[in-house]
């Protein structure tokens, strides 16, 4: 399955708001979303109000909100989570109507899902379509939402933690790529969440959760284990590094902690994998050229 790639960007700027300023004039787009007038008012007050570069905690009062950005990074919608006792609601617009039809919802949904369960701790994510959104109600059913409640003007779909989870764990949840980790480095990549030694953990508890479990013996030696070093090219720079716990990162040695950043995203990779991974600064084209050392294959499964 082809996704686009969407990223979700939790720093809201000036720009941003009056970006959604446009947005929410668009009838299109607000015809189905409620209370889209009180929305975009409180928007304006913002921006007349406050004289900041940087707007990010004005827009997370009361939720979580994030821009959605596409490969280039640029803004393609929004999504806003709010967390409300062990569930949380999820609104999702796309804003631009030339964007319609790319699946960006599709993976905007996906990047919601993986914070909602593994940053927010959320038993269920709910999300309240109008009827008549016939485009919002089919994307969120793909991605694997169900029926929970419906009434003449309201249907209420819902994903649990639980259901998440078991199409996560099936390749069932639309994620491209399959990942592979061993038996051993699952064990101890869990127990080093569990004991709170990795922080901003839940990109990373998400790849584990993911990726196929392999005997150690019976790991293809084209993939990035956890102590592997590996040829790999970000956009169009090339670098040697090592997959490390994070006791043992040294990022100007090139040991790159599996806890954060471009560790997180090559674990469980095989040669010739490439994909876009978004880092604090912008996102990067990763490519995993070659797998220089692994512990399986030289039989140092001690490491």
């Amino acid at each position: 399955m082809n996704q686009p790639f969407v990223s979700l960007c939790p720093e809201i700027s000036r720009a941003d708001a009056l970006t959604l300023m446009d947005w929410l004039e668009d009838e299109c787009v607000t015809r189905h979303l409620s209370d889209s007038r009180h929305v975009s008012r409180s928007i304006q007050q913002v921006i007349n109000r406050v004289q900041l570069p940087i707007l990010t905690h004005l827009f997370n009062q009361g939720g979580r909100f994030f821009m959605a950005c596409d490969r280039d990074d640029v803004k393609v919608g929004f999504v806003r989570l709010v967390k409300a006792g062990p569930n949380c609601e999820m609104v999702l617009v796309i804003g631009n109507r030339d964007n319609w039809g790319r699946q960006l919802g599709a993976s905007a949904i996906r990047e919601a899902m993986k914070l909602a369960f593994f940053e927010m701790q959320a038993d269920k994510l709910i999300a309240k379509i109008h009827p008549d959104n016939a485009r919002s109600l089919k994307v969120f059913q793909r991605c694997g939402f169900l029926l929970e409640s419906q009434t003449i003007g309201l249907k209420c779909l819902a994903m649990t933690s639980e259901r998440y989870l078991r199409l996560l764990r099936e390749g069932a949840a639309g994620y491209a790529d399959n990942i592979h980790i061993t038996e051993i480095d699952q064990a101890r990549l869990r127990n080093l969440l569990a004991f709170g030694q990795a922080s901003a953990s839940f990109e990373l508890a998400h790849e584990i959760e993911r990726a196929i479990v392999v005997d150690p013996r019976q790991m293809p030696r084209d993939v990035v284990t956890m102590n592997s070093r590996a040829l790999l090219q970000l956009d169009e720079d090339e670098m040697e590094v090592a997959l490390v716990y994070p006791d043992d990162a040294e990022d100007g040695a090139g040991k790159l902690s599996v806890c954060a950043g471009i560790g997180t995203a090559i674990l469980g990779c095989r040669e010739g994998d490439a994909f876009d991974w978004r880092l604090p600064d912008r996102t990067w084209r990763i490519r995993i050229g070659s797998v220089l050392y692994q512990p399986e294959a030289a039989g140092d499964f001690h490491l």
